[in-house]
Parts: structure tokens; C-alpha cells; sequence
């Protein structure tokens, strides 16, 4: 474990089926290759990335309380739940530190149903869509970022 800024990054239902899923999609990547990337540049960059992976809503919910309380950075794909989980959109309300939605496809560019978010009106750190996994380093270096002193 590092001694860096604990990150938790959350990943909801269907995620664990990453590289087997829907490829021509979300990719080739597993989910493993997504963990092992992320707590790498976690690592690099002075981030203690945890990583986290559910297909049960509570345990999600649980998490994210548990963010909450210890106010750290959330980094949240919810899959499915973002656009049917009043609940994790509940719980994304009482996070203390920033909150990054990612999803690995242009959700917007999909079924009408994906364009909802119970998520993002609370993602203050941002909503990244589309960019693959290189979304998850992306919200990473910008919660690097925000502890750099503003040169303005």
C-alpha cells in the first residue's frame, strides 16, 4: 500500500465482465488490466488507488458512505445504476470529497435510456464519457492535480 492520497475507484455491475463483454464496445481490456493500470499510475503519482468492483447495489451504497465518512476522491463507473439507482444517486449526494463519474463508452451516443444520470449531479470532480479506460487516469490526474498550488 502507498502512502499516498487514498482513492477509491469503484466500479459497478457487468464490470467484472470487461475483455468478455460486449468488446466491440468497452473493449479487450479485463478488469484486472484496468486494476493493475490504475494502481500503477496511483502509484506513480502519489495516489493510494483502491480498487473496487460490485454486482450487488448495497455494497456499492456501503462504499460509497464509507467515502463519505473518510472524505476521500471517488472515482465511480455505476454501469447500469447511473440511469436506474435513485439510492446510489442518494449516496453520491453525501460524498465530502470530489466525486468522478466515468463511463468507458459515449453513454450519450448509445440507447435513450443511457443519457440520464442519477450520478451526475453530484460528480463535482467532473463526468468523463467515452474516452475508454484512459477515462479512469484522466479523473486520477486531475484529483493529482487538485493539490497542486494555483498559479494564478
Amino acid at each position: 500500500m502507498s502512502d499516498g492520497r487514498k482513492v477509491l475507484v469503484l466500479n459497478g455491475p457487468n464490470l467484472n465482465r470487461l475483455g468478455k463483454r460486449e468488446p466491440e464496445i468497452y473493449g479487450a481490456h479485463t478488469l484486472a488490466d484496468l486494476e493493475s493500470m490504475c494502481v500503477a499510475w496511483g502509484k506513480a503519482n502519489g495516489l493510494d488507488v483502491q480498487m473496487r468492483q460490485t454486482n450487488h447495489e448495497g455494497q456499492m451504497i456501503d462504499w460509497l458512505h464509507e467515502a463519505a465518512d473518510d472524505g476521500c476522491p471517488v472515482v465511480l463507473n455505476a454501469a447500469g445504476w447511473t440511469h436506474t439507482s435513485v439510492a446510489i444517486g442518494d449516496a453520491c449526494a453525501q460524498l465530502t470529497g470530489p466525486l468522478f463519474e466515468v463511463h468507458i463508452s459515449n453513454v450519450h451516443a448509445r440507447e435513450a435510456f443511457r443519457h440520464h444520470s442519477y450520478v451526475s449531479p453530484y460528480a463535482t470532480g467532473g463526468i468523463i464519457v467515452g474516452m475508454g479506460l484512459a477515462g479512469y487516469t484522466y479523473a486520477l490526474d486531475s484529483i493529482v492535480d487538485e493539490g497542486e498550488p494555483d498559479l494564478e
